[in-house]
């Protein structure tokens, strides 16, 4: 599943549920940050569009010192093309800030009906989408359930999960449809769509829904405004939808569509070349992942993307649900076979009934020296006691050495630099990155705030990219090691789960114990390529 928090819940469920039912610059590292006094004060609107890309020191903010790195490492230096493939629910490949920095595979030529290149997939000219037309898919719990109970550990654990996720999320839907109708039918009433705190207050209804809801809404208006309101209703709403209709729904099938053998990793003419999707909407997460990598720097639209001499190679393998083991192994197995560096994964489940295949993959990536970077997950958990896929991981200890794995920080330094909902630990959480309010492209030439470890992984991607155009020599386990080794370490106590007991050491909670920092880890690649 595309591994994006969502926003909504926190301050709809605690408004409207309830009632309803600096230091000057050098060539040096920075190696601590222990005895720098760092304002914990929220961050300015100028910078958090581009606050990732800021300097923990001069900026006061937990970002990657990206603009540093630029200004005083690489103002003078030519870098090569590195190809970064972004295996997610698809890229909309038209957006503007995204031009000229999609790949092109120049073998094939387009739209002839002939895989000119013999790669095994036609007129693949930007990338491959492996889910065709699907757009909504089940959990891997619910075709887990689907299969009926086989007596193993696995199903009863399924099931419980099942069950569990499936009665909250009915719960749920019948709670954000309760105040979509509500808000409907304040619009109704009042004739206007964009309602304030002051026409909620004037508003006599005989409607006892209205009525019941009022003191909320303004209770709500009063602290967001009305279009951010609208935007998260919705957001939730569709979440749910989809929960229930796709996602926990034991009736439907979607892979049906493409007609291939789910269990045959051999059966791999499925899918088409349309790498944004069916919908250009199903392609939000995908772009959001490449603007962050990629988006083109300082062209006065949006944002800026970590890496420049990069291009994006778009594999459609993530559906709105879990993505199919088959589809992610043959996924990076492509991008790998048409010459990605690194590539992104932005996903991931807690089952996995076919992981050796996605293990073979990340070894495959590992022979051919490609990076993976994935993101960690938005649970909350520590991964220490939990199983999450992919990994690079089995019981007899790491199955290859070109996997990196991101948590998500906050964008404030301080007890609350981990992002409440990233999961975190010593032995699957390799380093942190920026994760929250992270602004970058989505389809129709929008750009939009999302977080999520999904947010942090491509941050990591983009670093990644950097180091492998400017020193090329560097190989993916070289690279690995710079991103954990040049990060900046902190002991400071932080809280974990958003829940304030749980509290550790920040260089207990990852691999690591340190955040990624683009300026420390150009820095320790010169060293290392000149050795």
């Amino acid at each position: 599943m595309k591994i994006l928090k969502l926003s909504s819940l926190t301050l709809l469920s605690a408004l409207v549920l309830a009632s309803c039912g600096a230091t000057k610059s050098t060539l040096a590292p920075v190696t601590s940050i222990e005895n720098i006094a760092l304002k914990n004060a929220e961050i300015k609107e100028t910078d958090l569009k581009r606050w990732s890309h800021l300097d923990i020191l001069k900026d006061t903010i937990p970002g990657m010192s990206v603009d540093k790195a630029y200004s005083e490492l690489l103002k003078n230096k030519k870098g090569t093309k590195v190809i970064v493939g972004v295996v997610d629910s698809g890229v909309d490949i038209e957006h503007p800030d995204l031009q000229g920095v999609i790949w092109k595979n120049t073998k094939e030529i387009a739209g002839n009906g002939i895989d000119d290149d013999n790669n095994g997939y036609i007129d693949d000219v930007h990338g491959w989408n492996f889910l065709g037309d699907i757009s909504g898919e089940n959990l891997e719990l619910t075709r887990i359930v689907k299969k009926g109970d086989d007596g193993s550990e696995t199903y009863k654990k399924a099931k419980a999960e099942f069950d569990k996720e499936f009665k909250e999320a009915k719960a749920q839907k019948q709670q954000f449809d309760f105040i979509f109708t509500a808000d409907k039918a304040i619009r109704a009433e009042l004739k206007k769509d964009n309602y304030t705190v002051e026409d909620l207050k004037t508003l006599n209804s005989t409607n006892a829904l209205v009525n019941q809801v009022k003191p909320r809404f303004i209770q709500i208006l009063s602290n967001i405004p009305k279009a951010e309101f609208d935007e998260q209703i919705m957001e939730a709403k569709e979440h749910f939808d989809s929960q229930v209709d796709y996602n926990l729904n034991l009736e439907f099938n979607g892979r049906k569509v493409l007609g291939d053998n789910i269990d045959d990793l051999k059966d791999t003419k499925y899918g088409n070349n349309n790498v944004i999707g069916p919908e250009k909407k199903g392609a939000l997460h995908g772009t959001h992942v490449a603007g962050i990598i990629a988006q083109v720097r300082n062209n006065g639209l949006g944002g800026d993307g970590v890496a420049n001499n990069v291009e994006i190679m778009a594999v459609r393998a993530v559906p709105d649900g879990d993505e199919y083991d088959k589809d992610i192994a043959l996924g990076i197995r492509y991008a790998v076979d048409n010459g990605a560096k690194v590539i992104n994964g932005s996903f991931g489940k807690s089952y996995s009934p076919h992981k050796e295949w996605v293990y073979d993959a990340l070894k495959y990536a590992g022979e051919k020296d490609v990076l993976v970077v994935l993101a960690a997950g938005n649970e909350g958990t520590d991964l220490d006691t939990a199983d999450r896929f992919p990994n690079d991981r089995n019981a007899s200890g790491e199955i290859t050495n070109n996997v990196i794995k991101i948590g998500a920080l906050n964008t404030k330094y301080g007890s609350d630099l981990v992002a409440d909902f990233s999961n975190y630990g010593t032995q699957d959480v390799d380093v942190f990155a920026p994760g929250v309010q992270i602004y970058a492209t989505i389809p129709d030439n929008q750009y939009k705030y999302l977080q999520g470890t999904s947010m942090a992984s491509p941050n990591v991607a983009g670093v990644a990219a950097l180091i492998r155009s400017y020193y090329p020599t560097l190989t993916a386990p070289q690279v690995k090691q710079i991103l954990m080794d040049s990060g900046i370490p902190t002991n400071i106590e932080v809280v974990l789960s958003g829940e304030k007991a749980n509290k550790r050491s920040f260089a207990k909670v990852s691999k690591s114990g340190k955040m990624v920092n683009a300026y420390n880890a150009l820095l320790m690649a010169e060293k290392m390529a000149k050795k």
